[in-house]
């Protein structure tokens, strides 16, 4: 009997052992993940800050935040934004040094000139633009929540600025270069849904047919 107890209590402290061998390889994940690191940088001071120019001219544009050390890696993130119509459409996280950054953001100006602008102005920003899409049926990239906390402690109500999306009051959906003339009639319709004939504008780009070389 007492052979047996003691082969239950190491089973159980085994078990044990394992269960916690096994969380500390989860949060080492966690931590690993996109999700993890742009938590842990966001106490990090800001690197960058930059929006493009253009964005409420044409609907579409780009937002960067950067943070970093002095020394170590840079952490980078960029926002796809469609302020006519789909809000936040995509969100792209990296880590980088200083070279591989100036160089990205160095693409980004030969496509659209950027400008600086305020943390608390692109956190209110990304918000009020995603509260404005999701209100309209289309909602932000599903890592927008972990990702979006690189801002840290930015407070966007430090911003006063009232944004105003769409054109001429109304969502505007124009559709993209990876798009087929598919997607974008089944975006039309379920807009359609959501606010009706009248209610919004589009623009569909037909797919070119394919040759046949």
């Amino acid at each position: 009997m007492a052979a047996s107890n003691l082969a239950a209590r190491r089973g159980a402290k085994a078990n044990r052992r394992k269960a916690i061998v096994a969380q500390k390889r989860k949060l080492e994940a966690a931590e690993a993940s996109p999700a993890g690191q742009a938590l842990q940088a966001a106490a990090l001071p800001i690197r960058a800050c930059l929006l493009s120019e253009e964005l409420f001219d044409t609907g579409m544009g780009t937002l960067v935040l950067a943070r970093g050390a002095t020394v170590g890696p840079i952490f980078f993130e960029v926002y796809l934004l469609d302020t006519f119509c789909r809000g936040v459409k995509n969100i792209i996280f990296r880590t980088m040094d200083q070279d591989q950054l100036d160089f990205y953001i160095d693409r980004l100006e030969a496509v659209s000139p950027m400008t600086a602008v305020d943390p608390s102005y692109a956190r209110k920003l990304v918000r009020d633009l995603v509260r404005w899409s999701r209100s309209i049926g289309f909602p932000p990239p599903r890592e927008f929540a972990a990702l979006e906390r690189l801002f840290g402690d930015v407070d966007p109500d430090a911003c006063k600025t009232e944004f105003d999306f769409g054109q001429d009051g109304k969502p505007f959906y124009i559709s993209g270069p990876n798009e087929t003339t598919n997607d974008g009639l089944r975006a039309v319709k379920h807009l359609q849904g959501q606010l009706g004939t009248g209610n919004f504008e589009y623009m569909v780009v037909t797919s070119p047919m394919p040759s046949g070389d």
